[in-house]
């Protein structure tokens, strides 16, 4: 990328046109992209999301736009993230759905101070969660049974009724052969 000119105009005290490649690799065609320096303070940032808005400094009594920006473009270390009402100096362009920070540093290019907040934590990584009880109530042992029949004084290996099923199934095989 190339400096042309610093230009300004009524509504921008400085305007920077940058040159920047448009990734055919030759490096000969070259498209212009239209970056403007601005200053103001954080409107709102949403720290667990990354995203929030600036509210530009009006210039002569203009109300100005809005300009979005993503803690990616922050100019910081550690943690990115905006206070609200903290000042900031930035450099925006304008894209389909607005303004949008390019980069956002502290006043004079110092780095931006950043909230105290943090996102909140999960209560745990997925492999360390506690599974759910499936009954919440704690039962007390339950007595063995028959599978079967549900009688109490035989298991499934005994049970009469499973007996007369083996013995009756038998008999039809006998009868009925493949």
């Amino acid at each position: 990328m190339s400096i042309l000119s610093l230009p300004s105009s009524p509504r921008y005290p400085c305007r920077i046109r940058l040159l920047a490649d448009t990734g055919s690799g030759c490096g000969d065609e070259e498209e212009k992209q239209e970056v403007d320096l601005g200053s103001g303070v954080c409107k709102w940032f949403n720290v667990r999301l990354g995203f929030g808005f600036l509210a530009m400094s009006s210039r002569d009594g203009v109300p100005q736009q809005d300009v979005f920006v993503h803690q990616s473009k922050l100019h910081m270390e550690g943690f990115r993230s905006l206070r609200e009402g903290e000042a900031v100096d930035f450099t925006f362009k304008k894209s389909s759905r607005g303004l949008e920070s390019v980069r956002v540093t502290g006043p004079n290019g110092a780095p931006c101070l950043g909230s105290e907040r943090r996102p909140k934590r999960s209560r745990g990584s997925r492999g360390d969660r506690k599974r759910k009880e499936s009954h919440p109530l704690k039962l007390p042992p339950q007595p063995k049974k028959c599978h079967i029949c549900q009688r109490l004084n035989h298991m499934v290996s005994s049970c009469p009724i499973r007996a007369q099923q083996h013995q009756s199934t038998a008999e039809e095989e006998e009868h009925h052969p493949l």
